[in-house]
């Protein structure tokens, strides 16, 4: 069932945008989720750090994607009281040149976090990433699946991915 609160949240932050949109994997769209938009909304991202505290079991370590899912994970982390990792996209070429920021020991179980999932593409490298570090990665744990075929590449990845809310949900009486 979708989570109704977070719907409206999403909606009154105008995070669900209508027009033509080229969306990050190059293809386009009739509408565009900005993350941007609820992410830096107090009320919406309260919800969702609320509800993903909800599903998961205390002492979870939290992977948060960069750039979108960091703001998650540091969210969900102060509300439910559990510790993350970040993972870029690329390391840097200065500094500590990582591409994990943060304590991941070897073996340890971690449970992503993304914002939109619409190929799953940029959570599938960030649990590669991960796992190339030495972690465990099963789970994904997203807050608007566009149900494009994410979840399902990110099945095939070895990870279960549960979002908060679908793209039927955001656009159901929405226009």
């Amino acid at each position: 069932m979708a989570n109704n609160e977070l719907v409206a949240a999403l909606r009154d932050a105008d995070a669900v945008q209508f027009g033509e949109f080229e969306l990050s994997h190059g293809g386009t769209s009739e509408y565009y989720v900005d993350k941007y938009l609820f992410e830096t909304d107090p009320e919406c991202l309260s919800l969702i750090a609320e509800a993903f505290a909800e599903k998961l079991d205390p002492g979870t370590k939290l992977g948060g994607v960069a750039l979108g899912g960091v703001p998650l994970a540091a969210a969900t982390s102060v509300t439910g009281n559990f510790p993350y990792v970040i993972a870029r996209k690329e390391a840097k070429e200065y500094g500590t040149g990582n591409r994990i920021e943060g304590r991941l020991e070897d073996g340890e179980e971690i449970v992503v976090l993304e914002d939109i999932v619409t190929t799953g593409q940029s959570a599938v490298d960030a649990v590669e990433a991960l796992r190339e570090a030495g972690a465990e990665v099963n789970r994904a744990l997203v807050v608007v699946d566009r149900e494009e075929g994410g979840t399902e590449n990110l099945a095939d990845a070895g990870v279960d991915c549960e979002a908060l809310v679908t793209a039927s949900d955001l656009l159901a009486d929405a226009e």
